[in-house]
């Protein structure tokens, strides 16, 4: 086993991944990140073979015929799909893999997974990770790869507070000494806000817009506090009434109230975290402040309005959005150091 051990040792490039219910990167040891695309899986109905993942299928979301179905095999962070999520999971592992030496390449994988996930959740993105290719699996918090893709001091005695907003979970955690001692995870992130813009238009104009028109509009005029400059963005979609196409203007401040629901929550939960910690940790978090990371950090004021809510510094991580992954590639450099902070499980391999 040992000698086996040693040539794939040599043979493969240990990869990070970050799963994510929108997109999953992928990171390859004294590579970088090398993926970064949508997850999304387009399959063919009738003959249920895969046709396109990644961003071949979500240029397909929403514009296919009946039976070719592209949908996303995780829902709020965890596998909802098992087989499709192992192909996935397949692809991205042989993408990187096929530079490499064909099937003397068997890399060991850290895979990033939220931080509220039952044993059964756990042990299904263990085995589609094995069973994509992988000759060792081993699994680590998103909250806790996030703050060490942003660098923080997470296993000195002293708190860390790193909030991680992506596309299925909103993941809020106070680290120290390598663990986590309070962690929140709530199914709501960028899909909710994301729905919030849908149900605003069809409340206020009868206008049935796409995920995707929503997430423009979140992108391009979304924010969580009042703006200097106004700003103005066209969504189309299709009238309720009429069922023909319409296009109306909406405002940043229709878009911010429309959001409200889903920020408030997020804020919320952020406070009975800090209610939660112990007091000596919140004496570090109020000197270092809270750490933002995820797709959701990217929306406008939101670290204003934290820092109004919580009267804490707030920080937004660089290139918030690869966070997790290059967590993951933090420990993929030194495993054995840091295999502390990875997550126990009762049917995995401890890293040797």
């Amino acid at each position: 086993m040992a000698l086996f051990d040693f040539v794939y040792d040599k043979f493969s490039k240990d990869i990070g991944i970050d799963l994510g219910t929108a997109n999953t990167l992928v990171y390859v040891k004294g590579k970088g990140i090398v993926i970064n695309e949508p997850s999304v899986v387009a399959i063919n109905q009738k003959t249920k073979q895969i046709l396109a993942i990644g961003n071949d299928a979500k240029r397909m979301v929403g514009r296919t015929p009946a039976h070719i179905v592209a949908h996303r095999p995780l829902t709020d962070g965890v596998i909802s799909d098992f087989d499709v999520t192992e192909q996935m999971l397949r692809y991205f592992i042989e993408k990187v893999s096929q530079a490499a030496f064909g099937f003397l390449s068997r890399p060991r994988v850290v895979v990033g997974i939220p931080s509220g996930v039952t044993e059964v959740e756990k042990r299904a993105v263990q085995d589609a990770t094995l069973n994509a290719g992988a000759r060792a699996a081993f699994l680590i918090e998103e909250p806790m790869a996030a703050a060490i893709g942003a660098r923080l001091p997470v296993q000195d005695p002293q708190g860390c507070f790193i909030v991680d907003i992506g596309g299925g979970t909103s993941e809020i955690a106070v680290i120290s000494l390598g663990g986590i001692v309070v962690s929140k995870s709530i199914r709501v992130a960028g899909d909710e806000m994301n729905e919030n813009i849908i149900q605003f238009a069809r409340d206020e104009y009868n206008l049935l817009i796409g995920e995707r028109m929503a997430e423009d509009a979140k992108i391009k005029i979304g924010s969580a506090y009042p703006l200097k400059e106004k700003q103005k963005y066209p969504i189309r979609g299709r009238d309720i009434l009429t069922g023909l196409p319409k296009e109306v203007i909406v405002t940043d401040e229709q878009i911010r109230r429309a959001l409200s629901r889903s920020v408030k929550q997020i804020v919320n939960n952020i406070k009975l975290a800090v209610e939660e910690s112990p007091p000596e940790l919140v004496a570090d978090i109020m000197d270092r402040g809270i750490t933002l990371a995820g797709g959701g950090a990217l929306l406008r004021g939101l670290d204003k309005l934290l820092a109004e809510e919580t009267q804490m510094p707030i920080t937004i991580a660089d290139d918030p959005l690869t966070a997790v992954v290059r967590g993951t590639g933090v420990i993929l450099e030194d495993i054995e150091a840091l295999k502390d902070v990875l997550v126990p499980t009762e049917f995995g391999q401890i890293p040797r």
